[in-house]
């Protein structure tokens, strides 16, 4: 099938936590939607990061990342580290994440929080890898580590934004991209939509961060990578674009960020 809007979705979790059918029906029914590439995200734990891993290896449309989320700051110690660090060395692995700050839930102490998200930082430069960063509720705190850890060397995407148009632009400034999910098309989003009215065309990604935040008109549903279309769609409206321009947006700035690796030919 050929489609005029073939999409990437650049950040959703496959893992059979998420998705108990096993990925295989999953990437079927997005590949039919007109899913060319999938990000999948390998964090929650050693076993999520290996399976995202191991997913990449099979499939010619999968990458995969690796990382600590902010929610399981707590359990990051040296092994885990030193795992995560012999995954992350994989050509099929090119990012590392999500990693960050969730002050919302706060299910890691602050500090740990600050200090893991240091910590992955450094590896990322290390490895000369980018980021996918997760951020809630700690915009302050996110950018000033950003900063200082010279984030800019590696560069990276603001996974699910969800913040303001001065926090784009400092996320910007330091060369991250923005990654719009199924929160765009809520009706409460008006400042993430305003965002994505202006930012530049080569600046943006979409995402649908399954199985969460389900876009309208799915939402209430878990999430998959075939609804991908109907935030790309939204965001094509809001932008005064066609769908297929938004997708070959899209698609250009996700594989100039995650690199040739993307798509296995």
């Amino acid at each position: 099938m050929v489609f005029d809007h073939a999409l990437i979705d650049s950040h959703c979790h496959l893992d059979p936590n998420n998705f108990g059918e096993g990925p295989a029906p999953v990437l079927a029914r997005a590949r039919k939607s007109g899913v060319s590439a999938f990000v999948c995200i390998g964090v929650g734990g050693l076993a999520e990061a290996r399976f995202a891993s191991a997913l990449a290896e099979q499939e010619r449309d999968v990458v995969a990342t690796v990382g600590v989320h902010p929610h399981d700051a707590a359990q990051n110690d040296p092994e885990l580290e030193v795992a995560l660090t012999t995954l992350a060395a994989s050509e099929r692995v090119v990012a590392l994440g999500e990693i960050g700050l969730d002050y919302h839930y706060d299910h890691s102490p602050r500090d740990t929080q600050k200090a893991v998200f240091r910590r992955y930082l450094q590896l990322a430069r290390e490895l000369r890898k980018p980021v996918v960063i997760h951020t809630r509720n700690a915009p302050s705190d996110t950018l000033e580590i950003l900063e200082s850890e010279n984030a800019r060397d590696v560069g990276g995407v603001i996974h699910c934004f969800s913040e303001d148009m001065a926090f784009a632009r400092r996320a910007l400034d330091l060369g991250f991209l923005l990654s719009f999910s199924g929160i765009v098309t809520f009706k409460s989003a008006e400042a993430i939509r305003e965002v994505a009215r202006w930012v530049s065309t080569d600046s943006y990604l979409i995402e649908t961060d399954s199985p969460y935040l389900a876009p309208v008109p799915k939402r209430g549903k878990p999430n998959e990578p075939a609804f991908l279309l109907h935030t790309a769609a939204f965001v094509a409206e809001l932008r005064g674009q066609s769908l297929a321009q938004v997708a070959a947006e899209t698609t250009r700035n996700t594989q100039r960020l995650f690199g040739k690796q993307l798509v296995r030919d």
